[in-house]
């Protein structure tokens, strides 16, 4: 079993900067990738940042310059540094590894 809960999520300006994160506990953690979703509303959950075990990291289009997706394997925590936000950037963040999910955190940008 799998336990994922993330926090750092808040009420930001517009170009402001937030740092999510993610504890895990249970099963390994080094030795999956872990992502970022994030999932607006009235709209599906879509993929924001995946990193590997290796710290292979790959990111959407939408977020690419501005996020950045690291690991702490010692913390068992996965982190997501999300700056200069923008309005389309509000959402639900969740954590992702494997079939686990978190609970979500909620970002919301003032425009």
């Amino acid at each position: 079993q799998v336990q994922l809960v993330e926090s750092g999520g808040g009420l930001v300006q517009a170009g402001g900067s937030l740092r999510l994160s993610c504890a895990a506990s249970g099963r390994s953690f080094s030795g999956n990738a872990m992502g970022w979703y994030r999932q607006a509303p009235g709209k599906q959950r879509e993929w924001v940042a995946r990193i590997t075990s290796g710290d292979t990291t790959n990111y959407a289009d939408s977020v690419k310059g501005r996020f950045t997706i690291s690991r702490d394997n010692a913390k068992n925590t996965v982190y997501l540094q999300v700056n200069s936000l923008k309005p389309e950037d509000i959402a639900v963040y969740y954590c992702n590894k494997m079939a686990y999910w978190g609970q979500g955190t909620q970002v919301t940008v003032s425009s």
